[in-house]
């Protein structure tokens, strides 16, 4: 289940009790848009969740802009050291890619790696993709 950064600032401690609730009937939690919002590393590490979504306004040109590198970078070493995977969005060059994966990124998602898509589209678009990383 995907919330919103912004979302959880609205009513800390109501956040922080739905989703301990949620948690408890064994739903992963993802926080969206993390870091365009005002959450603190204190509600980071007492809120039960699983997976950082890092907004597209940090991942856009990554590799010409030191400071988006740096806050890329350190939030993907602190989300691993709390046992969090991190998901970057907005991918979408080549480039920004190698450099996630370089970096420990668990996940991308964008442009770069596929469009919107029927589930024929994404059939085919897999097989595409399995015999280029296979080949």
């Amino acid at each position: 289940l995907e919330i919103t950064e912004s979302a959880l600032m609205d009513d800390p401690a109501l956040a922080q009790a739905h989703l301990d609730e949620l948690a408890g009937l064994g739903i992963k939690l993802s926080i969206d848009d993390y870091g365009v919002g005002q959450a603190s590393l204190a509600y980071l590490k007492s809120m039960p969740v699983d997976e950082l979504k890092l907004d597209r306004s940090f991942i856009t040109a990554i590799t010409e802009s030191p400071r988006n590198a740096a806050i890329v970078e350190s939030t993907i070493m602190l989300s691993h050291a709390l046992g969090l995977s991190v998901v970057a969005e907005g991918v979408e060059t080549p480039a920004e890619l190698r450099w996630l994966r370089e970096h420990g990124c668990d996940i991308a998602q964008g442009y770069g790696i596929g469009r919107p898509m029927t589930a024929a589209q994404f059939g085919e678009w897999l097989a595409d993709f399995a015999a280029r990383t296979t080949a």
